[in-house]
């Protein structure tokens, strides 16, 4: 399977308090992998070093071959790669279409098909496009920032808590169409607080705790460990 994204010791935090010790990870060509842990394992920062939102002290990152360790947002997202954050994800003074072109601010050909893509991906959204996106509900608005991630037809997309504050029957329509989204050709990155619902959907899994790698494997063998289920499961 070809790697399309590697983080490798990667240290990095905020000022001069360091979050990440270390950590390295890997996803492959149209692979989904979960990263898990306690609250402050350091899950969310190390999506955002990852994306460029976060300095990166030491270790490196490649997208598709190519380093991209400390770039800029815009920059990774040109390389191929899209992020959507737990919150603020979305411009609520803005129509649902308006959010949907912001997401393609850096390639403007196609943009109706890609538009008509995504529509069809979300029809619940894709009546309601002249809407502001203030006005959607929690769920609508996660779907609206999925759809904006795809504007740009990433080969990774990077979830950072996409189930947080919904409704079961909400979590389980966003894991569906993350899963159409990875169906498409699309790896997908996911750090989630639900771990069984994240291990359930990925292959492969990452668990961090203080800012390390603790286990890495089949999600399904991680599932199956009684050291993890204890830890980190609530088994």
């Amino acid at each position: 399977m070809t790697t399309v994204l590697q983080a490798q010791d990667v240290f990095a935090g905020y000022g001069e308090v360091e979050i990440l010790h270390g950590v390295s990870l890997a996803v492959g060509e149209g692979e989904v992998v979960a990263i898990i842990g306690p609250n402050g394992a350091g899950k969310s920062t190390l999506l955002k070093a990852i994306f460029g939102l976060v300095s990166i002290h030491g270790g490196s990152v490649q997208l598709m071959g190519q380093d991209v360790t400390n770039s800029a947002p815009d920059s990774i997202v040109r390389s191929g790669m899209s992020y959507v954050p737990q919150t603020e994800n979305v411009f609520p003074s803005l129509t649902i279409n308006e959010n949907l072109e912001m997401g393609a601010f850096v390639r403007r050909d196609g943009l109706r098909d890609r538009l008509e893509r995504v529509y069809d991906l979300f029809p619940d959204i894709a009546s309601r496009r002249g809407e502001r996106a203030g006005r959607l509900s929690g769920g609508q608005r996660q779907m609206l920032a999925l759809a904006r991630a795809l504007m740009l037809d990433p080969k990774v997309l990077l979830l950072d808590e996409p189930s947080a504050s919904l409704s079961p029957k909400m979590v389980d329509s966003i894991f569906d169409k993350c899963g159409d989204i990875n169906r498409g050709g699309t790896a997908i990155l996911l750090v989630e607080q639900n771990a069984k619902e994240a291990l359930g959907f990925s292959s492969r899994a990452y668990v961090m705790a203080v800012g390390e790698n603790r286990f890495e494997g089949e999600s399904q063998s991680i599932l199956d460990n009684e050291e993890v289920g204890k830890l980190y499961l609530g088994a």
